[in-house]
């Protein structure tokens, strides 16, 4: 590793990391996550105190951000190999990193800084739907699609340069990637 990278990277844990904060309902088995500029108490605390009402006992481990939390709170030690106490665990929140970090090296190989919110939710999505039919994730995306509006012009825009580029192909006869076609148009539903 060359010098200038190093003195980078000191510090320890989140050095030139981007932090992100999740909690899993354990009735629900629910999700929430975000992408978050500091771990200090104020910032998790805060989450914590928007996703959550003042009865739910909140487990975590013992990072010092979470002490002195308005709500119930038990903890773990996994400082001491500790990674159960009672009712107190981590392992819920812990399936789904498992699968942010799959989809992060098996997947997409990076998530670009500027765009974490967006992996973030789309990995929270796909957790919080993993046990649904097809159909039923088919429905809940129309759901989604209500209100919203499309316009040909808008549409247009977006597509006509791969439509001119199938053209093209089709000219040169050239193989035509529909994959990439299917996929531009399908992330354009905001």
């Amino acid at each position: 590793m060359p010098n200038s990278k190093r003195k980078e990277l000191t510090g320890r844990d989140a050095v030139g990391k981007t932090a992100i904060v999740g909690i899993k309902n354990s009735e629900t088995n629910k999700v929430t996550a975000k992408v978050v500029k500091s771990t200090d108490k104020e910032t998790l605390q805060g989450f914590v105190e928007d996703n959550t009402t003042k009865e739910t006992t909140v487990y975590t481990d013992e990072a010092k951000a979470y002490k002195g939390m308005n709500r119930p709170h038990e903890s773990v030690k996994h400082s001491v190999s500790q990674y159960v106490n009672g009712m107190a665990h981590t392992n819920g929140i812990e399936s789904y990193w498992s699968l942010l970090k799959k989809g992060f090296h098996g997947t997409f190989h990076h998530f670009s800084p500027k765009h974490m919110d967006r992996y973030v939710h789309k990995f929270t999505t796909r957790y919080n739907l993993r046990g649904s039919d097809t159909i039923v994730m088919m429905g809940d995306t129309v759901g989604m699609m209500v209100g919203k509006r499309l316009t040909y012009k808008q549409l247009v825009l977006v597509v006509e340069p791969y439509l001119i580029n199938i053209q093209q192909n089709i000219i040169n006869n050239t193989p035509i990637n529909f994959v990439d076609i299917y996929l531009s148009v399908f992330y354009l539903v905001p």
